[in-house]
This record gives structure tokens, C-alpha cells and sequence, in this order.
């Protein structure tokens, strides 16, 4: 069984399952977190939808470039955990599937090319409160 986070399930309301990539970025004791301002401010851990066709990891590699600017090593799975929420860039109700790795950031290629989103270095004791996502949170603290 696959372990929800955040809101509960509306009844009644019809989701799409929409499965993502997210990525732990780790270096010593800090991540590379993704800030994104819109459609609420809020941190993130680097990652997102598979788009249809693309395989698990290369959409891993590429959101995380297009969020951070980063390219990375991936070093193993984290976990999984569902998420079922609006998401107003796509005016949907999606069941998000979302899969965590563990990675280390290697080579900073430039600045993000989503709109909207900034790189930040987090110290993990922050992250584990700032992320918004309380999965993410829940993924980052299996690691410590």
C-alpha cells in the first residue's frame, strides 16, 4: 500500500493520476530545494510529472535541470507516496503518484528554465520544516 500525504480525498470529486519524479538533491548536510513562487510561494523538492512516452528517469533528470539548473547522479529510491490535490496550472484534480530518489547534484549548467522557479541550498534541519509538501518532508526525514 502506498501511503497518502497531505489532503484528503474529496468524495465525490474525480482525480487523475498524474505520476512525478522528485529528487532528494544532497550535499553534506544541505539539498538543493527548488523555490516556486506561483501559484503559492512555497519550496519544494525538485521534480515533477512524467510526461507521456518518457521514461521514470529522464523525466527525473530533466525536471530537475529545467527546476535547478542542476545536472545530477541518482543514487537509489527513495519511496513513493500519493498526494490528491488541485493543480491549478492544469485547472485538474490529480491523484499525484509521486516517486522520491535520493541524488547528488554534480554540475551546475545555469540558472532554471521554469519560469518561476529559483535554486535554493537548504540546510536539511530547515528543509525538513520550510519544504511544503508534507511527503517531501516525510521523504527527506527517512534519510535521517
Amino acid at each position: 500500500m502506498i501511503r497518502r500525504y497531505g489532503e484528503p480525498v474529496k468524495a465525490g470529486q474525480s482525480y487523475r493520476r498524474r505520476p512525478g519524479v522528485y529528487a532528494v538533491l544532497l550535499q553534506g548536510d544541505h539539498i538543493l530545494a527548488t523555490h516556486q513562487a506561483q501559484p503559492v510561494p512555497e519550496f519544494q523538492l525538485p521534480g515533477g510529472g512524467i510526461d507521456k512516452g518518457e521514461q521514470p528517469l529522464a523525466a527525473l533528470h530533466r525536471e530537475v535541470f529545467e527546476e535547478t539548473g542542476w545536472k545530477i547522479a541518482i543514487r537509489r529510491q527513495l519511496g513513493v507516496f500519493r498526494r490528491f490535490t488541485y493543480m491549478p496550472e492544469y485547472d485538474m484534480w490529480a491523484e499525484k503518484l509521486c516517486t522520491v530518489y535520493l541524488a547528488r547534484p554534480v554540475l551546475r549548467l545555469g540558472p532554471p528554465s521554469e519560469t518561476g522557479h529559483t535554486a535554493v541550498w537548504l540546510p536539511v534541519e530547515e528543509a525538513l520544516v520550510r519544504l511544503g509538501n508534507v511527503g517531501d518532508r516525510a521523504m527527506l526525514a527517512r534519510l535521517f
